[in-house]
């Protein structure tokens, strides 16, 4: 069974950075992706990173791309998100999600079989 904890939420100002963890246990080899989505009031849960544990590759939605950076330690257990610059529109509950399956929009809620608890991150203007 494959569990996941999200940690490093919190609160800042516009223009400031936060770095979100997300420990990963339970699951050998069989995780393709571990990504991190959010999700606003009223909104449904968007796809914001996603990295492939074997090969390193890593995929942004357009609206964090060149802010927010994933990356995993040499284990492969614990990926972090690090967000900079970050946004008002930022502000949303986080989660971490493991992929098994290895077809579909690696962005997709959709194709992810384990989530966290999610963790709030809110950004002030």
């Amino acid at each position: 069974q494959v569990q996941l904890a999200e940690f490093g939420g919190g609160s800042v100002q516009a223009g400031g950075s936060l770095r979100l963890s997300c420990a990963a246990s339970g699951y050998g080899d069989s995780v393709n992706n571990i990504g991190w989505f959010h999700q606003a009031p009223g909104k449904d849960r968007e796809g914001v990173a996603t990295i492939y544990l074997g090969s390193g590759d890593t995929y942004y939605t357009d609206s964090v791309r060149g802010r927010f950076t994933i990356s995993q330690d040499s284990a492969g257990t614990t990926v972090y998100l690090q967000m900079d610059s970050l946004k008002p529109e930022d502000s949303a509950m986080y989660y971490c999600a493991a992929r098994i399956k290895r077809a579909g929009n690696p962005l997709d809620a959709a194709y992810y079989e384990y989530w966290g608890q999610g963790t709030q991150i809110t950004v002030s203007s």
